[in-house]
């Protein structure tokens, strides 16, 4: 699998999902979230991507919370189902 860490250092950061496994084969990875010093900063999440109640999670705001989650695709892309992981792991 794949494991991505990034820190999100700007107001609001927006994700795109590339490459994936072709269409019938699951592609899978997991992203570490962790707020900067400020804390507060937001995600613009792929219009793919498939939450629960078709519902984004709220990340955690505090400076240096981690938030961690999944995305798992079997149609190349088409659709990432997201996954929360663990929320405030700091």
């Amino acid at each position: 699998g794949n494991v991505i860490t990034a820190t999100l250092n700007v107001a609001t950061t927006t994700f795109t999902f590339s490459n994936p496994s072709a269409s019938g084969s699951c592609c899978s990875f997991t992203l570490i979230l962790t707020q900067d010093g400020s804390g507060s900063r937001a995600v613009t999440w792929p219009g793919s991507v498939d939450w629960a109640s078709a519902t984004a999670p709220t990340l955690s705001s505090g400076a240096a919370d981690v938030d961690i989650f999944a995305f798992i695709t079997v149609d190349a892309g088409t659709t990432w189902y997201g996954f929360v992981a663990g929320q405030d792991m700091s």
